[in-house]
């Protein structure tokens, strides 16, 4: 198998594997179970891949992994967002 390809499929997989938690977040608007700390985490990795890609020059490793910063700060934001309603519901 050609390795750009390899590169580009396994890109998408993992930029794509958080995408069924925010729809199910984004339809239950409960983000409960979420860990905030685990998402700065992987926020903070993929966005050191995003440079480690714009330093190699390498376009797959820069969208897969932006995509993948991008899905996982919106899960960041709805965390923030349920979190603080669910708050507001118990006063």
């Amino acid at each position: 198998m050609n390795e750009n390809l390899l590169g580009i499929i396994a890109g998408v997989l993992t930029s794509i594997s958080m995408i069924p938690q925010l729809i199910k977040v984004i339809k239950e608007k409960n983000a409960k179970d979420l860990s905030w700390i685990m998402l700065l985490i992987l926020i903070a990795g993929l966005s050191l891949w995003v440079w480690y890609g714009f330093v190699k020059e390498e376009l797959p490793i820069i969208l897969s992994n932006a995509f993948a910063v991008l899905v996982n700060i919106s899960l960041l934001v709805c965390y923030i967002l349920y979190h603080k309603n669910e708050e507001d519901q118990t006063l």
